[in-house]
């Protein structure tokens, strides 16, 4: 209740009225009821964005950690990152390197389709060893224990060769001819490559035609050794190419047709057989006119990218026609066939 106090003053006849102080307790009041509504409020806000920024993250663990049911998407992951291993080897001390990891692969092809030259492509690559035609030697392929064994050997980096680069060594493998006892024995060695996850690189040639006259060319050399009494298979200089190449076999015109139609059925069935290991497919002709596929061996391996260099030169590097005794023959035998682009294909 208020009271108002009214003063009288005689001596200037004068009315002064007077409000009184206001009551301490009823301020208190006051000021303890706004600081509860702004502490409630407040609250409030904060309990929202709290909970605002607890559902996103929910939300997005869940995202996060759901696994997927694509199984193709699966074998593609897979795929993109190959089985690395640390071999030990027996015959020397990987010291430094011991902590590398080494992927392993294996070059399958046919005699006479870019092999040799795309291996030393492959080893002018400070980081990789390709140990060559291990297989060649009859014993080491006499039956599957022997093959498993010097796979063992390769694959544990105590193979030695001129190409070794052991120790610090990022990608192990060789050259493995489909006539070497790929095929016949394709069940246990594709087992084994899954196993051990060894990558394959399958290196065909698309004109057959070719590969044919250096197929003929190559044998003739054996027993007339053209260059100074000695047998050549590859050469360095385009001398040697010269000499090598000025024999011109003749097809036998017959059984060309049939002659290509089975080799281009073997590499269909290599390619049947190895269909469920990690590999990859290439053409030499791709390899001489298309500087990015060497780009893309080195990414399929896992390598740092770099130039590949090799000293070979081609042999028979122009017109099919100049290089064969009976081109006339062979022109008319696949004129109007399937194999009819292989007499003018070149590159």
């Amino acid at each position: 209740m208020i009271i108002w106090v009214i003063c009288f003053l005689s001596m200037q006849d004068t009315l002064i009225i007077k409000a009184p102080k206001k009551s301490p307790f009823f301020l208190r009041t006051i000021v303890l009821l706004f600081a509860i509504v702004c502490g409630v409020f407040i609250c409030t806000i904060c309990l929202k964005q709290i909970s605002t920024v607890t559902k996103i993250k929910f939300q997005n663990i869940q995202v996060i950690e759901r696994p997927s049911i694509d199984s193709n998407v699966i074998k593609q992951l897979e795929a993109q990152f190959p089985t690395l291993h640390y071999p030990k080897p027996e015959s020397f001390s990987r010291g430094e390197c011991a902590q590398n990891p080494v992927r392993f692969f294996a070059i399958i092809s046919m005699q006479r389709s870019g092999s040799g030259w795309f291996e030393t492509l492959l080893n002018s690559h400070i980081n990789v060893s390709s140990n060559g035609e291990i297989f060649s030697v009859m014993d080491r392929r006499k039956n599957i224990s022997t093959i498993m064994q010097t796979l063992e050997r390769v694959y544990n980096l105590d193979w030695f060769t001129s190409a070794s680069k052991n120790e610090c060594s990022a990608a192990v493998g060789f050259k493995w001819m489909l006539n070497q006892g790929l095929i016949e024995h394709h069940r246990e060695i594709v087992e084994y490559f899954n196993h051990r996850g060894v990558s394959a690189i399958f290196l065909f040639r698309r004109n057959l035609l070719r590969r044919m006259v250096s197929v003929l060319a190559n044998s003739y050399d054996r027993s007339a050794k053209i260059l100074n009494g000695t047998h050549k298979s590859h050469v360095h200089s385009p001398e040697e190419a010269a000499a090598l190449s000025s024999y011109k076999p003749t097809i036998n015109s017959t059984s060309l047709v049939s002659d290509l139609k089975e080799v281009e059925m073997a590499a269909a069935r290599a390619l049947e057989y190895f269909n469920s290991t990690r590999h990859m497919v290439l053409f030499y002709e791709d390899l001489v006119t298309k500087c990015t596929k060497l780009k893309d061996v080195q990414e399929f391996l896992g390598l740092p990218q770099r130039e590949l260099t090799s000293r070979q030169v081609k042999i028979h590097k122009g017109s099919l026609s100049d290089f064969v005794n009976n081109w006339d023959d062979v022109n008319k035998t696949l004129n109007g066939t399937e194999y009819e682009n292989f007499l003018r294909a070149d590159y």
